[in-house]
């Protein structure tokens, strides 16, 4: 092996997390996630007013009341979860060919701080690897801006390869069945709910090809050339994915969106809705799936895991299991390799 021969950077982005659980630190991590126009897509003068003298100083102390809630001696799991995964990946990837740096969409560590270190190292090429299994233009399409962003400031531009859409990986879905298989294992349910971060509906027709857009089941029940990029399609298909891999029974399935902000309609059904439902059916055991996640953050282990619980028990349920996310499970630190591998 020449180890003189340039080797392939690999850039690991996940979300991003405040740097502590006070209020000052949350603050600053929503101004700079609320800020980004492709996550509240506003003309900038509306959305400076509404992030720095609305959202931002009446949100940030309740939401650093609700990251004490999971935070730990290692500080944010979002965080830490990502740096194992990093580590784990450096383990199986050939140090001679790959130099492997991870960074957050907002706030510490930047992309600017993991692209410096792979500039400073010369690499011959860059696998952008989006940490967010389903394409959103406020998630995985902010991330490419932000690369590009700071990339057209070099001299020298190695090739840069995206990755942004890994839903039908094997190794993704295998990774998610066996947490499934490892939950059904101890218990038995009554259904089975695949809740997903929601987005705006006007999000979604912004990106719709050619009319396409129902945001319904009348184009999100299939996956073609012309919904391939829509958020819901995709978040519809990941369920049918991991649902068949499981055999779980499809009539007592349902997928649903979390966390709205705002006042706008979001896609739909809101998770919350489906709670009702559920209860009101009379389902008193459900397993919970949060495939949009790779990495357990305030939206798994707070708005899913505790929050949707204690409304479930309120309605009269009795068992509200929330599967885990990948974090850096061996499977899934196998799939986030072949993708570096697929796109070298």
């Amino acid at each position: 092996m020449n180890k003189n021969k340039a080797k392939t950077g690999v850039l690991l982005v996940n979300l991003g997390t405040p740097d502590s659980t006070a209020t000052g630190d949350v603050r600053k991590y929503l101004r700079e996630f609320l800020m980004d126009g492709r996550v509240i897509d506003i003309p900038a003068i509306p959305r400076w007013l509404l992030v720095h003298l609305i959202i931002a100083p009446f949100r940030a102390p309740k939401s650093a009341h609700e990251y004490t809630k999971l935070w730990t001696e290692r500080g944010s799991p979002l965080l830490f979860h990502t740096v194992d995964l990093k580590e784990k990946l450096v383990q199986k990837l050939d140090p001679n060919l790959y130099q492997v740096e991870m960074a957050m969409r907002y706030q510490s560590p930047s992309i600017a701080e993991g692209l410096e270190k792979l500039n400073k190292a010369n690499v011959k090429k860059i696998i952008v690897i989006s940490l967010f299994p389903q394409y959103a233009s406020a998630t995985n399409g902010s991330v490419v801006d932000k690369v590009m962003e700071i990339a057209r400031t070099w001299q020298i531009i190695p090739n840069i390869t995206f990755v942004n859409n890994f839903v039908e990986h094997p190794l993704f879905l295998e990774a998610w069945a066996e947490l499934g298989r490892e939950m059904l294992e101890k218990e038995s349910y009554d259904a089975y709910l695949f809740s997903y971060h929601g987005l705006p509906e006007r999000q979604i027709r912004k990106g719709s090809v050619d009319g396409y857009c129902q945001l319904s089941d009348k184009c999100c029940a299939q996956y073609t050339k012309k919904n391939q990029f829509c958020y819901r399609s995709q978040c519809f298909l990941t369920t049918r994915l991991i649902v068949e891999k499981l055999g779980l029974p499809t009539d007592k399935v349902v997928t649903c969106f979390q966390s709205r902000l705002g006042k706008d309609p979001w896609i739909q059904p809101y998770t919350e809705d489906m709670i009702k439902q559920l209860a009101a059916k009379g389902a008193k055991k459900v397993l919970v799936f949060s495939p949009a996640f790779v990495a357990d953050c305030l939206e798994t282990t707070v708005e899913v895991g505790q929050e949707y619980k204690e409304q479930f028990e309120e309605l009269g349920g009795e068992r509200w299991d929330l599967v885990p996310s990948l974090n850096s499970r061996d499977t899934w630190v196998d799939c986030v390799k072949d993708l570096v591998e697929q796109n070298t």
